[in-house]
């Protein structure tokens, strides 16, 4: 049995060891929002959509709970998170050893909560994946080990953000460069006149992007 429930492209060129792509949706979704990227991106991909553990009804799930305090502050579950980043890794682990993927050719999309967790998962796990596309969200460093500097970690990252969202707002998002740069990780940052969501110009944009790294 999977540790989380998923949905499957299967690559359209026939290979061995098939290039990975997982992707991680959004606080209240499910593994059926981000597949419909699928037939669309590389032909070489294997592509596999992940279901968050936590089910909020009606086809909604959550990687973590994201709860209101009686001042109306919002905060997360964080336990949940750790919880969820403990899944995503074991679920890694099953996806490359099922279906044989090629070792150094793993991308791992978020959205809004799943780019949190994607970057996060990057440094928990340094190189488990190899690419990180992250969408609408933001580096959580309480999710972080205390200690960045020796990890060794040669990911590359993708990131964009709207410049209107309303959900995350973007000055969390721009934090992100200025900590991938100080730690000499390459990264992309791209901004779009959108809300909290992915233009059509900025999915052709990380396309590209990934099609330069497969």
């Amino acid at each position: 049995m999977n540790t989380l429930e998923y949905l499957v492209r299967q690559p359209k060129k026939s290979s061995t060891n098939p290039p990975l792509l997982i992707l991680l949706h959004g606080y209240g979704s499910n593994e059926q929002d981000l597949f419909s990227f699928a037939e669309e991106l590389p032909e070489e991909l294997l592509i596999v959509s992940a279901r968050a553990p936590y089910e909020m009804g009606q086809g909604g799930h959550a990687w973590y709970a994201i709860n209101f305090d009686n001042n109306n502050g919002k905060y997360s579950d964080l336990e949940q998170a750790r919880t969820s980043l403990g899944k995503i890794d074991l679920f890694i682990d099953e996806i490359k050893q099922k279906y044989n993927t090629k070792a150094d050719k793993t991308f791992l999309l978020g959205f809004s909560q799943g780019a949190i967790l994607s970057y996060a998962f990057s440094f928990l796990h340094p190189n488990k994946v190899n690419h990180i596309i992250a969408l609408s969200g933001y580096i959580n460093e309480e999710l972080l080990p205390s200690d960045l500097t020796d990890l060794q970690i040669k990911t590359s990252y993708y990131i964009s953000h709207g410049t209107v969202d309303q959900v995350l707002p973007v000055d969390w998002a721009r934090k992100a460069s200025p900590i991938l740069d100080n730690l000499k990780l390459e990264n992309s940052y791209n901004e779009y006149p959108v809300g909290h969501g992915v233009a059509p110009q900025n999915f052709y944009s990380f396309k590209t992007w990934i099609e330069g790294r497969l």
